[in-house]
């Protein structure tokens, strides 16, 4: 169950409250326009629950609104304007809540649009502005130890990539870094019942559906210790860039890099982001950019460090047609795998 959210409103003996029972995940929605780091997550004991509501102008072809959830790095529902509907993204989720859970969800959708669609253009006449493309998101969730039994709780509004309002739970009242957010940040720390609710949701609501979540999908992702990733070099041609896939792993604590003749090799790498399965572990790629005569005459090294895990060169898989080169396996200690293959002829 996600808390209330509060319209931002010129008027300053108004403040209006939509209840609002969603939950939110994906790929780290990739639509995200400020960033959040929330790198707290520990295997198997801390479990984060992530919440983030984003509303667009100006753009014709994306959604005016949206709404994500998820648990950890996994996201289990989605829903945005375009489509009207509420949907869950896992399967334990589809299996778990029915048809009235899934309703109420769009109608509760349905009714924050129209919140955050009033709430920037609130905002663009606070910041003198009636043109171009501009967002309001809100990041907000809470984390369990299930070691500890630790609780924390956390809330923060942007626009337009720009920290626009923080939720202090210690203290109780919201912090505005910027002047066009004190109005706000005055009214809201001026209603009691507001904080108090606030208060309710992130200690005691968002803690509950974190836990129910949890058990919803614990025959899948909470019951892992350590699976090791399956890895992939592949290459389209042979002037085209060389990328290393690993998926499949878990905990999602993942490094991939690359060596050039045994020495550490950063030009022309891309890492890509870490992204979420179905099944609740995790893949990550990174992609380097050499010419082939470079490739010829070196040797180079995708290297993937993730826990306890040693892969024999039956276990790499590519879409070279000799398998027997030019890819080969190297053998590291403890905590590292790495996985070598040698240029003296290009991925076809």
């Amino acid at each position: 169950m996600t808390e209330s959210v509060a319209v931002i409103n010129n008027n300053t003996n108004n403040t209006f409250l939509l209840n609002i029972l969603i939950k939110y995940k994906s790929l780290l929605y990739n639509f995200t326009f400020f960033v959040l780091l929330l790198d707290r997550f520990q295997v198997i004991y801390s479990i984060i629950d992530l919440y983030v509501y984003t509303a667009v102008s100006g753009i014709s072809d994306f959604p005016e609104y949206t709404s994500v959830g998820q648990v950890d790095d996994e996201q289990f529902m989605y829903f945005d304007s375009n489509i009207k509907k509420a949907v869950p993204k896992t399967e334990w989720m589809r299996q778990s809540e029915g048809a009235d859970y899934w309703d109420r969800q769009t109608q509760i959708g349905i009714g924050a649009h129209q919140v955050y669609k009033n709430n920037i253009q609130i905002l663009k006449e606070r910041f003198n502005q009636t043109t171009g493309v501009h967002t309001v998101q809100v990041m907000y969730g809470c984390e369990f130890d299930d070691q500890t039994g630790e609780t924390n709780g956390f809330r923060q509004d942007g626009y337009d990539g720009e920290d626009f309002l923080l939720l202090d739970l210690k203290e109780m009242r919201y912090i505005s870094p910027v002047m066009q957010g004190f109005l706000t940040a005055h009214k809201w720390n001026n209603d009691r019942a507001l904080l108090e609710a606030r208060k309710h949701y992130f200690n005691t609501v968002c803690i509950e559906w974190l836990q129910k979540y949890v058990q919803y999908g614990k025959s899948k992702i909470h019951v892992y210790t350590v699976v090791s990733p399956q890895v992939s070099l592949l290459q389209k041609s042979s002037s085209s860039p060389v990328t290393c896939h690993a998926t499949g792993f878990y905990p999602k604590e993942v490094t991939i890099s690359w060596m050039k003749n045994d020495q550490e090799h950063h030009e022309d790498v891309e890492v890509g982001e870490l992204l979420p399965n179905e099944d609740g572990t995790f893949q990550k790629r990174s992609t380097i950019r050499v010419t082939p005569e470079e490739w010829k005459n070196n040797k180079f090294s995708c290297v993937v460090e993730h826990q306890g895990k040693t892969m024999t060169a039956d276990e790499i898989r590519t879409n070279t047609v000799d398998k027997t080169n030019p890819i080969q396996s190297g053998f590291v200690e403890t905590l590292m795998l790495i996985i070598h293959f040698l240029s003296t002829r290009p991925l076809s």
